[in-house]
């Protein structure tokens, strides 16, 4: 059977009910290494596509995959039914054996997850036909230093374009998602590897996070066969609201998943936000 006649929901991987411990290196000796992210390496695997009809189910997480999240106040927000867009005719998936540029050929706007029920939508994120300016995404960063820091190395990688989308759901929580594209797989790793490479923390601080660390709570179980996720949380005490961000990086395309909350951004949503976006980049 043909990827263009075949559905299969991509199922979340099930979360573990303790977090695995991270491998901790030596104290960093200054606050630039201390913010540095985890090295990204690109996962490729063989994986047939063909066609323009491609499409493939993404399901919400069912409360009994997850131990421990059984009831109906878990937290879980209530996502409609995600579908991996078709690919244009002709066209490999990203991680095809053809696609030796690692690509991802399907319309970026199309790959970014929906807002789930009862959310309102953050018009500010549309841009232009549903691209967001570069200017507009660095904005998300603390100091204007590490925004033209930032800024340059996009340019320097020939950065593609830029898809993103927000919402605020009732209780407060505030998401935004960013998906970047480069021309291919090696020059998005090369970007990792040559300045986000190291442990602990994330590379440049996000606006009003001035220190995060690594999020030890997020399931190492609760990974997306070829996506890499660098999950991380602010630590106390929180500035405004506590920011809970992550980066995932898959094939040409480098993601920021971003969530916070006065008083405490909530460990559920944010799992599940950042699992669904990594099986539409998967």
């Amino acid at each position: 059977m043909t990827e263009q006649t075949e559905q299969r929901d991509l199922v979340v991987p099930p979360l573990p009910e303790a977090p695995a411990q991270p491998v901790t290196p030596a104290a960093p000796k200054d606050r630039r290494v201390l913010r540095a992210v985890l090295r990204w390496t690109a996962a490729v695997v063989v994986f047939a596509v063909a066609g323009a009809g491609t499409a493939y189910g993404i399901t919400r997480m069912e409360r009994t995959d997850v131990p421990g999240l059984a009831t109906e106040s878990d937290g879980r927000w209530q996502y409609p039914q995600i579908v991996k867009p078709p690919l244009p005719s002709g066209s490999p998936g990203p991680f095809a054996e053809a696609n030796t540029a690692g690509s991802h050929y399907a319309d970026l706007r199309e790959l970014l997850v929906p807002a789930p029920e009862g959310a309102k939508a953050d018009k500010a994120l549309d841009g232009k036909d549903g691209w967001l300016a570069t200017k507009d995404f660095l904005t998300a960063y603390e100091s204007k230093g590490e925004r033209e820091t930032v800024g340059t190395l996009l340019t320097d990688h020939g950065l593609r374009h830029i898809a993103a989308r927000g919402w605020t759901t009732a209780d407060g929580t505030r998401t935004r998602i960013y998906l970047l594209q480069f021309d291919t797989a090696v020059v998005a790793e090369n970007l990792e590897q040559s300045y986000f490479s190291s442990v602990m923390a994330p590379p440049y601080a996000l606006k009003g996070a001035t220190q995060s660390l690594t999020d030890e709570d997020f399931p190492v179980k609760a990974a997306v066969e070829n996506v890499n996720r660098y999950a991380y949380t602010e630590t106390k005490p929180y500035g405004a609201a506590h920011v809970r961000q992550a980066y995932l990086v898959s094939g040409d395309v480098l993601a920021l998943v971003v969530q916070s909350r006065k008083g405490g951004a909530a460990a559920v949503p944010f799992q599940q936000t950042v699992v669904l976006q990594s099986q539409l980049l998967g």
